[in-house]
């Protein structure tokens, strides 16, 4: 029997397992069978040291983890493609929908009604019921007594002619308030939609991390059998199936926390969707693909100028605060308005009343017949108003909102500053990252081959099973490598879109 680590060549494998599946993770219920140098019948003392047969009890721990995590993985949910999940989040997204609401407020707002522009015109009823009782013996009438129903309907107008062009003023502050709130419920789309393809691709790209993995399990699986057959023949010892089995459960825990991982992705996509259920499972059909564009610099600039949600946004409050400014200079102009009314008073008196003419003739009492008595008036007038002096408030309120003034400007300045440079620094990572994206491609081909020469050379006996592994792990590390370049790519051209205004084109 050839000693560890022996250099001859080996008869041929078994049969290789069926192809690795390349879009579902297929049960690992298999991995539960142990070769034949770990079986022993009941009673046998174990023919291994406890280091093998903890080995065992962690390769059987292993391989129910990974069932109960790919168990999961492997049922078939309903596709979901970016965009189903981008008009999902849209929906459902809570800021979205209370950025909406705020539009609606702002547009119902929007009207004249609300400037004062139009007259107002008021109507009155006054109903009253009094009582008198009166005794004066000087006069004839000695004594009365009455009771007096009064009904007095009245009507008013109040029109502002005049206010120093304030109703103009105040109907574009509304008008500017509503566009402010199309702003936002812009911008909000706009993040929302770029954390939704954000998430998504990582998902995508979890996913696929755990296709790899899973496929170097198989490769790992395939050299536990591998290196059982070259025992018995003889030609391989124990220490190279250990150095299999540690390739191998390492590569189970790695497959493990990348199920987790991807399960993690998942549920943030479904939450930015706006997902109540969290635990739903979906075949992500949008692939992640390399396209680069050819984007120039200067095009990109004058994009973002024009259609960037953020600067127009705080272009409309720049504009809100000089509509401010207008406002409160209206006070130094005088008012003039119009004021009208007309009343008419219905007065019915009943009772009675006791006549006292003097000497010897006797009292004489009368019943009051009742008779209503009616007036109407009207009244028609104009009222000017100018305020002279107020102790220097309105002074102080035009200086602050000149403040304010600038202040936005301000605002606008360095915002627009800051995404020029964000734009230019997005760009120059979105050409790096292309480079990266065509390097490390040429790097998965080199690796795909080393792979297969290296496979070749190791069942010939020509390189150890450390050489073997390391050029398992480089593998393993330029698929992830990629993987990764391509998302970060994605996420750049991501932000480019959302700089420029065009994500949600």
């Amino acid at each position: 029997m050839a000693g560890d680590g022996a250099q001859v060549p080996g008869p041929a494998p078994k049969q290789r397992l069926p192809p690795k599946r390349s879009t579902t993770i297929s049960s690992p219920l298999r991995m539960a069978i142990l070769p034949k140098k770990l079986r022993r019948s009941p009673g046998t003392p174990p023919a291994y040291p406890l280091k093998v047969m903890t080995s065992m009890r962690i390769t059987l721990l292993c391989a129910l983890a990974i069932f109960l995590g790919t168990s999961v993985l492997a049922q078939s949910g309903p596709d979901l493609s970016l965009s189903d999940a981008i008009q999902l989040g849209l929906k459902n997204n809570y800021q979205i929908r209370l950025a909406a609401n705020d539009l609606e407020v702002a547009r119902s707002n929007d009207d004249y009604a609300l400037t004062g522009k139009r007259p107002t015109i008021t109507l009155g009823l006054s109903p009253g019921v009094s009582y008198r009782n009166n005794t004066n013996p000087a006069s004839i009438v000695s004594q009365s007594s009455t009771f007096s129903y009064n009904v007095s309907p009245n009507a008013n107008l109040n029109w502002t002619l005049f206010n120093g062009g304030r109703v103009e003023i105040a109907k574009d502050q509304l008008s500017t308030l509503a566009d402010l709130s199309a702003g936002q419920l812009q911008l909000q789309v706009e993040n929302s939609i770029q954390s939704i393809i954000q998430a998504y691709y990582n998902a995508v790209v979890q996913r696929e991390q755990v296709d790899v993995l899973q496929r170097v399990l198989d490769l790992s699986r395939d050299q536990i059998e591998y290196q059982e057959v070259r025992q018995e023949f003889g030609q391989g010892g124990s220490f190279d199936e250990l150095q299999a089995r540690d390739a191998y459960l390492t590569d189970s825990t790695s497959l493990v926390v990348q199920e987790t991982t991807y399960r993690n992705a998942l549920r943030n996509l479904l939450q930015l969707m706006g997902e109540e259920d969290l635990s739903q499972d979906f075949n992500l059909t949008t692939e992640l693909t390399f396209t680069p564009e050819a984007y120039d610099r200067q095009a990109l600039e004058d994009q973002m100028q024009r259609t960037n949600s953020q600067l127009r946004n705080l272009q409309i409050n720049r504009e809100l605060a000089r509509i401010n400014t207008q406002l409160i200079e209206t006070e130094y102009k005088p008012t003039v308005s119009i004021n009208a009314g007309a009343a008419y008073d219905i007065n019915i008196q009943t009772g009675s009343q006791t006549f006292d003419f003097g000497g010897d003739q006797p009292t004489r009492e009368q019943e009051l017949p009742g008779v209503a008595a009616r007036t109407l008036s009207g009244n028609l007038g104009i009222q000017a108003n100018y305020l002279l002096f107020d102790g220097g408030a309105r002074n102080v309120r035009t200086q602050t909102a000149k403040l304010q003034e600038i202040t936005a400007q301000l605002n606008y300045q360095s915002t627009q500053q800051q995404l020029s440079a964000a734009l230019q620094n997005s760009l120059q990572l979105y050409e790096n990252q292309v480079q990266i994206v065509r390097i490390t491609e040429e790097l998965i081909n080199n690796a795909e081959q080393n792979l297969t020469v290296a496979e070749e050379r190791f069942r010939g006996g020509r390189i150890n099973s450390f050489d073997y592994r390391a050029i398992q792990v480089n593998y393993i590390n330029a698929q992830f490598r990629l993987l990764n370049a391509l998302l970060n790519l994605k996420n750049t051209e991501t932000e480019l879109l959302r700089l420029t205004g065009q994500i949600v084109d």
